[in-house]
């Protein structure tokens, strides 16, 4: 039984004629084809990333599990080809989830100059062109009651430098809120659990960054990180169940011994900020959620 996504964030949505991602109930997500040549071009990194023996066993985890591609009938109704990959979200209801596009320029060197200047326009719109990542999307598990806090569209492509800081936090809130200077703000109750800690999203983001200070065979032009919990787990196991994925890779090209300096510098810049929120939760409680970077 196929059916649309409850938790994405960003990304194409599936709706009356337009086409998007579906799920279905064992596990799987399938991702029509683009029609030009990025829907190609992800199959091939997929096929290549996954019979490539140089990427370390302990890298992959960090990858969406790929299951080929399937001729199937897409959310317009029409057949369509789609990539077949594990459903990241299938085992938590109520999972908070954050994708975060990664990058100071998110066009690879193919691109064509009408496409380099409408991402170059988004780019220096965002923060992505400042702070070298962007929050594309979010939503944060308040409770049986509240349910979810997720902004909208609207809000997240507004957003600047000011609600970085914000929008992290919130991540890790039982409070998340929209509104800067308003009350004492998120509380970041689950700070230690989740972004904290040997294996907590910090830590996962480290050893993220360890593989692409050497790595050189590819560069991943506008992908992004998925961040996930489920805050039920949290509170019931008190340690982290959160979990770091990349995910988007329409864009990616052969690194040609080069290190890939536009991910990793972002990577960088969101390690700072996330560092940053660990130290000021651990000032507040006297815990060592630090990890080193």
């Amino acid at each position: 039984m196929l059916k649309t996504p409850d938790h994405q964030v960003a990304g194409h949505e599936a709706g009356v004629g337009k086409l998007g991602p579906l799920v279905d109930d064992s596990g799987r997500f399938y991702k029509p084809l683009q029609g030009d040549q990025r829907g190609s071009e992800e199959v091939a990194f997929y096929e290549s990333f996954s019979s490539n023996t140089n990427i370390p066993e302990q890298i992959r985890k960090f990858f969406p599990v790929y299951y080929g591609t399937k001729v199937m009938k897409a959310s317009t109704g029409s057949d369509h080809p789609h990539i077949v990959l594990q459903d990241l979200t299938s085992a938590s209801p109520n999972p908070s989830v954050m994708d975060i596009k990664i990058g100071s320029r998110t066009w690879g060197p193919e691109a064509s100059d009408a496409y380099i200047a409408k991402c170059l326009k988004k780019d220096r719109e965002s923060t992505s062109t400042p702070l070298g990542f962007r929050i594309s999307g979010l939503q944060v598990y308040t409770g049986e009651e509240s349910g979810f806090y997720k902004p909208d569209r609207d809000y997240m492509r507004k957003t600047g430098l000011d609600d970085v800081k914000l929008i992290l936090r919130n991540f890790v809130s039982s409070n998340p809120s929209s509104e800067t200077g308003q009350g004492p703000g998120p509380d970041c109750s689950l700070v230690s659990y989740v972004y904290g800690g040997p294996n907590g999203i910090l830590a996962q983001l480290v050893e993220l960054k360890t593989w692409f200070e050497d790595q050189t065979m590819y560069h991943f032009h506008a992908c992004s990180l998925l961040f996930m919990f489920d805050q039920r787990l949290t509170l019931e196991g008190a340690r982290s169940n959160a979990v770091v994925k990349l995910i988007d890779f329409a864009h990616v090209t052969d690194g040609n011994g080069v290190i890939d300096h536009n991910f990793l510098g972002g990577l960088c810049s969101l390690i700072k900020f996330i560092s940053n929120i660990v130290a000021e939760a651990n000032d507040h409680t006297g815990t060592n959620g630090e990890v080193e970077v």
